[in-house]
């Protein structure tokens, strides 16, 4: 048992550190895109402050468009690169677990139909042992001859003593 719940722990362990090593990465990516927005932002607001006609404002807007198209899809790749890395690397981790706690879940299953099995039995043994105790007493009086010689049971002896009486 100690070492199936050893195995679960194992597993369950290394799934963790997967998925925190994955939600890092994504946390990593994350603070990326936010310096760069913020930088993307201050540099947007400095021209847009510099220029002086609304013709330079619509440019400046204009040319920021793009940009940031192509880098909400570069997030997008990253993002699903890192999914995809995750998935792989938690497939290999279960991969990896599988032979050992199915092996150990094999022979808890076995221990619990051992165990069972004897238990059964032991309730059997005493089931019987009572069952011959109180039996007994009725075997005994059924084994042994009456004291008074008579192979009848004394319920019949004393009818068999009483005088018939006639009826007219």
């Amino acid at each position: 048992m100690k070492s199936h719940l050893d195995a679960q722990f194992s597993f369950m362990a290394d799934l963790s550190k997967k998925l925190f090593e994955g939600i890092e990465r994504i946390g990593q990516l994350n603070v990326q895109v936010a310096q760069t927005v913020m930088e993307e932002a201050i540099n947007s607001t400095h021209q847009v402050i510099e220029s002086n006609t609304p013709v330079e404002y619509l440019s400046v807007a204009a040319a920021q468009i793009q940009p940031v198209a192509e880098k909400i899809r570069a997030y997008q790749q990253n993002l699903s690169n890192i999914a995809a890395g995750l998935q792989i690397e938690l497939s290999k981790t279960t991969e990896a677990h599988v032979p050992e706690t199915t092996r150990t879940a094999a022979a808890v299953a076995e221990e619990v139909v051992r165990r069972g099995a004897e238990e059964t039995e032991k309730v059997t043994q005493r089931q019987k042992a009572v069952f011959e105790k109180l039996s007994k007493p009725f075997n005994d009086m059924r084994d042994q001859p009456h004291q008074n010689g008579s192979l009848q049971p004394p319920s019949q002896q004393s009818a068999s003593k009483q005088p018939v009486s006639k009826s007219i």
